[in-house]
């Protein structure tokens, strides 16, 4: 009959240990997720910066364009006398 209990803890100590080893292999593959998600936004941070700079250079050249040109600058004049 001790065998048979020795056997049965052997079992139980073996499922707790797959059990452990699965559960840290899953938090491993989550902060490897993480890493692989921060690192993304990162990414999209850098490049909305630089797309936000473009717009404001293209922007003030537009705004240059438009108070050079004739054509908007009789547009303004009406607007203003509405």
């Amino acid at each position: 009959v001790c065998h048979a209990d020795s056997d049965f803890g052997d079992l139980e100590n073996q499922a707790e240990l797959e059990e452990k080893t699965r559960l840290i292999n899953q938090v491993l593959e989550l902060q490897h997720t993480l890493e692989d998600l921060s690192a993304r936004v990162d990414a999209v941070k850098e490049e909305n910066l630089k797309l936000k700079s473009e717009n404001q250079v293209l922007g003030q050249y537009i705004e240059n364009l438009m108070s050079a040109s004739s054509v908007f600058q009789t547009t303004d004049t009406k607007s203003k006398r509405k």
